[in-house]
């Protein structure tokens, strides 16, 4: 078969020679027609090395289909080498499915984009799915309040501008995180304002005597560091007055059905969900595995805190 010399479009990318299709088309036409490398490669104005290559790129017989094919694949996986090494790989998985870091948190602890992290859940090198991401990857709508409520106390609005600020250490906002079920056990969980430290203790039981004795114990560990606390209207924390007059710490209550006003609590009390799942009963859970949630929720680096942790924060503060 004789073809026009009409060569087709050459192109090239950083020095290299891109052969088209129909180049492909081409060269398996003159090939088997037994037409030499010289010819060949004159005829299309390639190196004779170009179509030797390209003749040589499948295993067994040419045929332009194939080797365009090939072609493709070895395109799409060109590019930077993955970093993902094996012991990254275990880190990452460890830090989200264990401790439930979050991406970002893990991308700037090892130094890379949080987007990688995503694309490498994406691609499916990491063994991470839906459910182990914060939110499980999504917002969920607030769900509507179960718990009984009462309507005295003081005011958020009454509460010191320097509370606001997150300047000064000492303030904390506190709230109760259920089980499924109706009756049992709960746990308490205090979040330092400043420092956004949270602290999860057990609640043999749900009224407020059980919040009151927890607010007890938190003072004494704290000592005269337990400056104000915020809360909202749940029937726990009822017993207010006597928190107050047992403490000398100022209580005070967000206005109803505004949890931005107790904003860190609401954030933690949702990190601690990916510990403490809806429905699971809190009775499950040893006493041991508070203690190792604790460390979870403290030991991990904060954008909010300039990528410290928590606990950096807490003593640091602590300790002055």
């Amino acid at each position: 078969m004789v073809l026009p010399h009409n060569p087709l479009e050459r192109r090239t990318l950083m020095s290299t020679t891109i052969l088209s299709f129909q180049n492909r088309v081409v060269i398996d036409m003159l090939h088997n027609e037994g037409r030499s490398l010289r010819y060949i490669a004159n005829y299309l104005d390639f190196s004779k090395t170009t179509i030797f290559n390209e003749l040589h790129r499948l295993n067994g017989e040419y045929q332009a289909e194939l080797a365009q094919t090939d072609f493709e694949r070895k395109v799409s996986q060109r590019g930077r080498k993955s970093s993902l090494t094996k012991n990254l790989k275990h880190l990452i998985e460890e830090k989200i499915q264990v401790q439930k870091w979050s991406p970002e948190q893990v991308a700037h602890v090892v130094g890379i984009a949080y987007k990688t992290v995503y694309n490498w859940i994406d691609q499916g090198w990491l063994d991470v799915q839906l459910p182990d991401l914060p939110d499980h990857g999504i917002r969920h709508h607030r769900a509507k309040e179960k718990r009984g409520t009462f309507s005295h106390g003081r005011s958020i609005e009454k509460r010191p501008h320097k509370v606001e600020t997150r300047q000064e250490f000492g303030h904390f906002e506190a709230d109760t995180v259920l089980s499924g079920k109706r009756k049992g056990q709960a746990v308490a969980t205090f979040v330092e304002r400043k420092s956004c430290l949270t602290i999860v203790k057990r609640l043999h039981g749900r009224d407020s005597q059980f919040m009151t004795q927890a607010v007890l114990e938190l003072a004494s560990q704290l000592q005269d560091k337990l400056k104000t606390l915020t809360v909202d209207h749940g029937k726990e924390f009822a017993n207010y007055q006597t928190i107050e007059q047992l403490t000398g710490t100022q209580v005070y209550f967000a206005h109803a059905y505004s949890p931005h006003e107790r904003g860190s609590n609401e954030n933690r009390n949702r990190v601690l969900r990916r510990f403490i799942p809806k429905g699971q009963a809190i009775e499950e859970l040893s006493d041991y595995q508070l203690v190792q949630i604790n460390w979870y929720l403290n030991s991990r680096p904060l954008k909010c805190l300039n990528w410290h942790t928590p606990i950096e924060i807490f003593l640091l503060n602590l300790r002055h």
